[in-house]
This record gives structure tokens, C-alpha cells and sequence, in this order.
């Protein structure tokens, strides 16, 4: 049966401030709890107006000190900006409070352009190709100590904080395959490569101590409403500022605005359209059509919902009509 989580961007609204937005979020994460998602995640990005998660650990603290029973991680944290011994040390810290609760998420993009990625490292002089080795080396931290080991995360040896692998390409999935580890695969904005990824991964899955058979997470955005046009209405906030972002604009999540798309050039149109393939935009009976589709589509394990909605309120209706149309799905199919 597919689990549903949530990924937030803590999005910062137009008007409104990161301690509103970060509210927002835990606000999010307690209704994600009562619905019975599976996890909750933030994302790191750095030097975007409109995204209150920069500082992931602290944001994943705040959200599990919040709640109770729910998975709360990174979705992911950019291995690229940090070492590996800073990010096991955060982790191991987070999995000491709030065991048998944390996830973290590794991405190998630095989630934000070269002069901030400087600003962060200080020096760009590491590759991305280094990715791989950083993966090891963060497990080797986490898990049990070693004899002669001299290098010790303090917190986090022995926590074995399971680990993910993030990507939008066949990277990513060549790696989760190699080193057994769970794949999330970021459908929600870059669905190009989904299928291919999907399929190499279980492929050349070999098992490990983590993970004995494959589990794939694909990205899926939703925008539910009680009509197909309040929801079309609602969703052009997401697509103002995902297209404000991909002209290098980017900013805070802006209102809805009526007819927004129409005035895209015919290329933004074709790149949202694409992005949709993995959305679910509409009604309760469409956003459960639209979910059962994809599914069926990719056989996913787990959906990883991305929601922005200007207005909060809004956005937890959203969330709850897509919870009870996965309700729904899992009573017919133990029917």
C-alpha cells in the first residue's frame, strides 16, 4: 500500500514573515500527524525570499519537538554545502531527542546559485562528484563505532539515522541502488527523467543493513479544493513562483491571480505542463483520480506531497481532502 507524506518549503508568504511561515508549518506537520502521514520533511535552500527552511536541523527540531509520533527529516539536506561530520553531529543530535524519528534526505545540488553556494563553503574547490564518498563517510559516522576509530560524531555514533538519496536524475538512483539506501526521486519539478530513474533503481537495487528490498518516494504536487476552478484558482500562486524562479525572480509566494497562465510564453506553458504530469490539481474526485492514476503509473511506495497555497488555511483543507482521497483509494483496494 503507497504511504503519503509531506514535503514543506515553509513558504513565506507575500506580506507575512518566516516566524509566520515557520508557525505555518508546524501548524502543517500536527495536522500531517492526526491524518497519519508517514513523514514530514523541509528542504534546505539558501538566499530565497519566499523559503523559511535555510537552517533544515533547527526547522526539523522545531517541527519534532511539535508533534509526537510523526517521522520528521530533511528532504533533503545539500551535502555539497557541509561536511559530512557538522551534518552527522546535527542528526545524531536530532535522532538522541526525538529517537526512532528522524530521517535525513541527501541531495548533491547546493540548492541555491554559485555566489551563495561560496558565501556557504567559502571555497567552491570540492566537486559534486565527491557526493558518493561524503554518503559513506556521513554512514560511517552514524553507525557503530569502529576499533581505532578516531573520528567520532558526538552525538550521532551508533544512531544510524536512516538515509536517503534525493535526485532528479539517474545519479541519484544509481547510487541508492548501489548502496541499498531508499530513493527519492523530485518529480514534483523535475519529472523528466522519473520513469527511467524508477525502473534503473529497482533494477540494480542490492540490499543492505538499511534496506533489504527497493522503496521508492516520487515527488507529487497537489492543490485540492471543493471544485476543479477553486483549485485551478489556488494553484497559480505555486505556478507564479515556480516560474519566477525558473526567470531567476525568485521571491515570496505571491497571491492567486485568475488567469496567470495565460499570459506565459508558450515555452513556460509546455514546462508547466510537463511539472503536472505529477500534480493533482483539482476537486476531491479529481485529485483522487489523478492520485490512483499515478500510482498505478509508477507503482510508487510513497508519494512525497508538496503543497503551497497562499493562504494557510487553505492549504490544510488542501492537505486534508488529499489525505481522505488516499483514504479512499486504500478502501477500494482492501475491498
Amino acid at each position: 500500500m503507497t504511504a503519503y507524506s509531506i514535503l514543506d518549503l515553509s513558504p513565506i508568504a507575500e506580506g507575512s514573515s518566516a516566524t509566520t511561515a515557520l508557525r505555518n508549518s508546524l501548524d502543517l506537520a500536527r495536522q500531517a500527524e492526526r491524518l497519519g502521514a508517514q513523514r514530514y520533511w523541509v528542504a534546505e535552500h539558501h538566499n530565497m525570499r519566499g523559503i523559511a527552511s535555510a537552517a533544515t536541523a533547527v526547522v526539523i527540531g522545531y517541527i519534532a519537538g511539535g508533534t509526537s509520533t510523526i517521522r520528521v527529516g530533511a528532504g533533503g539536506v545539500m551535502l555539497p554545502n557541509h561536511a559530512p561530520l557538522v551534518i552527522a553531529e546535527q542528526f545524531g543530535t536530532l535522532a538522541s531527542l526525538y529517537p526512532g524519528r528522524i530521517d535525513l534526505g541527501l541531495g548533491r545540488a547546493p540548492g541555491t546559485d554559485q555566489v551563495t553556494a561560496h558565501a556557504l563553503r567559502r571555497t567552491l574547490s570540492g566537486d559534486i562528484e565527491d557526493f558518493p564518498r561524503d554518503v559513506v563517510e556521513l554512514q560511517h559516522y552514524l553507525g557503530p563505532a569502529q576499533p581505532g576509530q578516531r573520528v567520532v560524531a558526538v552525538p550521532g555514533i551508533g544512531t544510524e539515522v536512516p538515509l536517503w538519496i534525493l535526485g532528479s536524475s539517474l545519479f541519484g538512483a544509481q547510487l541508492a541502488a548501489m548502496l541499498g539506501l531508499p530513493f527519492a526521486f523530485a518529480s514534483h519539478f523535475a519529472p523528466g527523467y522519473m520513469m527511467p530513474a524508477i525502473e534503473l533503481y529497482r533494477q540494480r537495487f542490492k540490499p543492505s543493513a538499511q534496506l533489504q528490498k527497493p522503496h521508492v518516494m516520487l515527488g507529487f504536487n497537489v492543490c485540492a479544493a471543493e471544485t476543479d476552478e477553486q483549485a485551478a484558482y489556488l494553484r497559480t500562486s505555486s505556478v507564479q513562483s515556480f516560474v519566477n524562479l525558473r526567470r531567476g525572480t525568485p521571491g515570496q509566494l505571491p497571491p492567486p491571480k485568475a488567469g496567470f497562465e495565460k499570459t506565459l510564453s508558450a515555452a513556460e506553458q509546455a514546462m508547466l505542463a510537463e511539472v503536472g504530469s505529477c500534480s493533482a490539481i483539482g476537486s476531491p474526485s479529481t485529485v483522487k483520480n489523478a492520485i490512483a492514476a499515478f500510482v498505478e503509473k509508477t507503482g510508487a511506495d510513497e508519494l512525497m506531497l508538496v503543497c503551497s497555497i497562499f493562504e494557510h488555511q487553505k492549504r490544510l483543507d488542501s492537505i486534508a481532502i488529499t489525505f481522505d482521497a488516499a483514504a479512499a483509494l486504500a478502501d477500494q483496494a482492501a475491498a
